[in-house]
Parts: C-alpha cells; sequence; structure tokens
C-alpha cells in the first residue's frame, strides 16, 4: 500500500514513464509492448515510443528488447550471446551512456536468456514463444 500524496504518486508514475525514478534508472518495463507503439524502425527492427533523441532512445527490438534509456552500454550482453546478435550502437548525447547494445540481428537468438540474466541494469527483455 503507498501512502503517498497524489503529487508524488503523479511524480511517480512520470518517472515510470521515463524510466528514471529518484536519480535511480529502472529495468525494461516487461509490459512495454502494451504501454508503447512501435515509432520507428533501427538497422532492421523495431523503435518503441514515445522517443525524444538524444535523452529518451526507447526500446530496440521486439522479441529481443533492450531498453536504451535503461542500457549503460558496458557490453556484457555482447560478450554472452552465443550467437553474436547484438551490434554496438552510437548514442551521442545520451545521459545514461553514448553507446547502446543493438539487437541487429535479433530473428537469431536462440532464447538461452544469457544476455537477459546478465544485464547488470536489467535493460534486455527476451520474449520467449
Amino acid at each position: 500500500m503507498c501512502y503517498c500524496n497524489p503529487t508524488s504518486t503523479i511524480s511517480f508514475i512520470k518517472a515510470v514513464e521515463y524510466g528514471v525514478y529518484e536519480g535511480e534508472i529502472l529495468p525494461i518495463d516487461p509490459n512495454f509492448k502494451n504501454k508503447m507503439k512501435v515509432v520507428d524502425q533501427h538497422q532492421g527492427h523495431d523503435v518503441w515510443g514515445p522517443t525524444d533523441p538524444p535523452k529518451k532512445l526507447g526500446v530496440h527490438g521486439t522479441n529481443v528488447s533492450v531498453d536504451w534509456d535503461v542500457c549503460q552500454g558496458d557490453g556484457i550482453c555482447l560478450s554472452v550471446c552465443p550467437v553474436q546478435l547484438y551490434d554496438w550502437a552510437d548514442s551521442p548525447g545520451h545521459p545514461t551512456s553514448e553507446k547502446k547494445s543493438d539487437p541487429a540481428r535479433e530473428k537469431d537468438c536462440i532464447q538461452c536468456l544469457a544476455c537477459e540474466v546478465n544485464c547488470p541494469v536489467q535493460a534486455i527483455k527476451i520474449t520467449t514463444k
């Protein structure tokens, strides 16, 4: 139960919408497909938004999804993926990092979940079949 005043509740809702709460970055929303819409294409995959570059970049990918507003660009997903489906993508001016993990070959995913489990900021969501 939340004992928040209405102003705090509204602030929290806005924070969740933008992926940041009191300076902390929230993990990818597992229900983003129900709350967002496809607003663009990037390197052959969908970009879910809204987006407002360079500060808000949205979720890249549909079945292998990386929230670029959460991704800190540490590259763990690139190193643990056994089918090398990720590439680096530049994100100049983004407050979290200047490079992002891009699910460039999401159709090659074997759903091992290594990237999702190892992402330290929980920026990745794999939709299993």
